[in-house]
């Protein structure tokens, strides 16, 4: 008994310290950065490291890749689009030692760098245009953000001012209409509208959760969530830390800042005055009413509702509104009605000295202060945090396996001292992406064949963790559509602007909770556009891009998966798209090619995996279409996995 009344005693003395051993801080990930010496200094930094672990496992790295193989590669990951035919013959023509590097700077500089990598952040951070639960009201200028996020990466805009921007972007300068946009980061989280009612306690705290949660896994790489309702059962993060996180918070409210004048507004307003009153007069007509008589008055509400004006433009942002928040508190197992201890905006504490302060009540710009924490150079986690999400963009796999968990339940790297020295060079080169992605391109590593070259290294590494080949990989849902459409030569690049609708099966729109919220663009060219432009509305994902896993809107989604299943096969054999876009490819290769069957074969290769036929593959094409109509044979060729795989 005195032993088990010592170890309470202890614990209770622990939890009102709030400080943090000297064990719980010595995990890898909140220990400062190393200055790791490089192994050879005269090649690519990159390949010293990725070397000395491969010799280290008594493994050799691949060949290098063919030139055909490369282009299409890189320019997947940089673009997220297939190279045209005669980007392909300039590059392979091109025998200069320049010519890899060449390639590689024009593509960073292309407006299509931004829209891939934009996408990677809008997956990260959950973006989505509508509120999600029951209602999913429509979110209508929230693509302003959007296309924030890639002009962001087309400018190279330093990480840390891209990340201070979006958390305290109102604070910085309330009349800068970009960092408004920037600040709607805030928002991005579902929203639950149920009732009608969002101001209860309970809808509060869901907000502001969210509010939390993501910063430490999009931005921090920890899981911070899990210390919401006790201490962390794993990470050494205190409940009141959670809390104190949460208070930068406090005070922030949605706030959509118009765009339209005094008498633009009043007249907006009269509009729906009128709606509103007809809407109420209905709804005082349905008392009493049962069975169809009902259902036929709430048809007809439905039906007015529909009628109410568009929303005028604005700004999706927020700001701070001290009047009508209240303080945050320690909640007793994270219920909203068990307020503890009233907490002031503080970082986490196991990165911070012991007994480090609050921010007090006079601080105006807490998001400012959590900005610039999170912003140091040598904050140990943010620089790590960021350039492994660059190595998973190119390799698949991050040399942290698990992305968003850098705590003691994520994965620990597999190469520390190459995440260390990337780190510096990105915190040392200003937070710029574009110079990191060139370095990790021009390596030998990135740059190696995706071949197998031995069992024996299959053996030994059969996840290829020690990267001595480079790994194949399925394009993701978007890269499909948007290949599609480049093969077929419809694709419409026109940049940013308000989403797109496509049409999608009738059935799945009645689903909705206004089906006359779906409303499909008039202009047949718009339905054309990228994919990073169709509308991310959280109950109605499209059927193609759900089926090849495309990010749930939900949820911070750190990296897409890659399923293989009977339905996506299905889909693209029978799916209301790949058909579509089959008639489109037949109708291009009969324009280019006439009757000319060879022609033709060799065109729509070209189209489709940017490349020639094999002579295998050119006499089982002429095969084919001796016996089968040309819609099925451009059909086929989207399910072939020269089109769906870059290696």
């Amino acid at each position: 008994m005195r032993v088990a009344l010592s170890l309470f005693a202890i614990a209770a003395i622990h939890s009102i310290a709030a400080d943090y051993t000297a064990a719980e801080r010595r995990h890898w990930a909140f220990q400062k950065r190393s200055e790791p010496v490089v192994p050879e200094p005269d090649r690519n930094p990159i390949d010293g490291f990725i070397r000395a672990k491969l010799a280290k496992e008594g493994l050799k790295p691949s060949p290098p890749a063919d030139k055909l193989r490369l282009i299409r590669r890189v320019t997947f990951d940089l673009t997220g689009l297939p190279p045209a035919p005669q980007e392909i013959d300039a590059f392979v023509a091109d025998e200069s030692p320049q010519a890899w590097s060449k390639l590689v700077d024009r593509l960073l500089a292309s407006p299509r760098y931004g829209e891939r990598y934009g996408q990677h952040w809008l997956d990260l951070v959950r973006y989505a245009e509508s509120d999600g639960f029951e209602y999913d009201t429509h979110r209508p200028d929230a693509w302003r953000y959007r296309d924030y996020v890639i002009r962001a990466f087309n400018q190279d805009k330093p990480y840390t001012q891209f990340l201070t921007e979006q958390l305290a972007g109102d604070e910085l300068d309330p009349g800068n209409h970009e960092l408004r946009i920037a600040a709607g980061f805030n928002r991005l989280s579902a929203l639950r509208k149920n009732a009608g009612n969002q101001e209860v306690a309970s809808s509060r705290n869901e907000v502001l959760t969210e509010m939390t949660n993501i910063v430490g896994a999009a931005l921090l790489g920890v899981t911070v969530g899990c210390a919401r309702c006790h201490d962390h059962k794993f990470d050494p993060i205190r409940q009141k830390d959670y809390y104190r996180m949460q208070a930068h918070f406090a005070a922030v409210d949605e706030n959509d800042v118009p765009l339209s004048s005094t008498e633009e507004q009043s007249a907006w307003k009269a509009r729906k005055d009128v709606v509103d009153a007809e809407i109420k007069q209905l709804k005082a007509q349905m008392k009493g009413l049962q069975g169809d008589d009902l259902m036929r008055m709430q048809t007809k509400v439905k039906e007015t509702e529909d009628k109410l004006p568009e929303p005028l433009p604005a700004l999706f942002s927020v700001s701070n509104n001290y009047e009508k928040f209240k303080p945050v508190h320690v909640l007793h197992r994270g219920e909203y009605s068990k307020p503890g201890d009233q907490v002031g905006p503080r970082s986490l504490g196991v990165l911070l000295e012991d007994g480090a302060p609050e921010l007090g009540a006079e601080v105006k710009a807490p998001r400012t202060e959590l900005a610039k924490w999170i912003a140091r150079d040598d904050n140990p986690l943010t620089a790590r945090v960021a350039v492994n999400r660059a190595w998973l963009s190119h390799f698949g796999r991050g040399l942290v396996g698990t992305p968003n968990d850098f705590g003691r339940m994520g994965q620990r790297p597999s190469h520390p001292e190459l995440l260390d020295f990337l780190a510096n060079k990105f915190v040392e080169g200003g937070w710029k992406w574009k110079p990191l992605h060139r370095l990790i391109l021009l390596s030998e590593t990135y740059r190696q064949s995706s071949q197998t070259q031995s069992a024996e290294a299959t053996e030994k590494d059969p996840e290829n963790k020690w990267l001595w080949r480079f790994p194949k990989r399925r394009l993701e849902a978007e890269e499909i559509r948007d290949a599609m459409l480049a093969a077929t030569g419809r694709l419409n690049l026109k940049e940013g602007g308000p989403s797109v609708m496509i049409p999608v099966e009738q059935e799945l729109i009645n689903l909705l909770y206004k089906p006359s919220q779906w409303a499909v663009n008039k202009d047949a060219k718009d339905l054309d556009r990228r994919s990073l432009y169709l509308i991310s509305k959280r109950n109605l994902r499209l059927p193609f891009m759900e089926v090849f896993d495309s990010a749930d809107l939900l949820l911070s989604c750190p990296q897409r998966q890659a399923s293989t299943h009977a339905p996506q096969a299905l889909e693209l054999l029978n799916g209301r798209i790949s058909n579509e876009m089959a008639d489109a490819l037949t109708a291009r290769m009969v324009e280019h090619a006439g009757k000319d069957r060879a022609k033709q074969i060799q065109l729509a290769w070209r189209w489709i995996a940017g490349r020639a036929p094999t002579e295998a593959e050119r006499k089982l094409s002429e095969q084919f279409l001796k016996t089968q109509p040309a819609h099925e044979f451009t059909l086929a060729l989207f399910n072939l996995n020269a089109f769906l795989y870059v290696e």
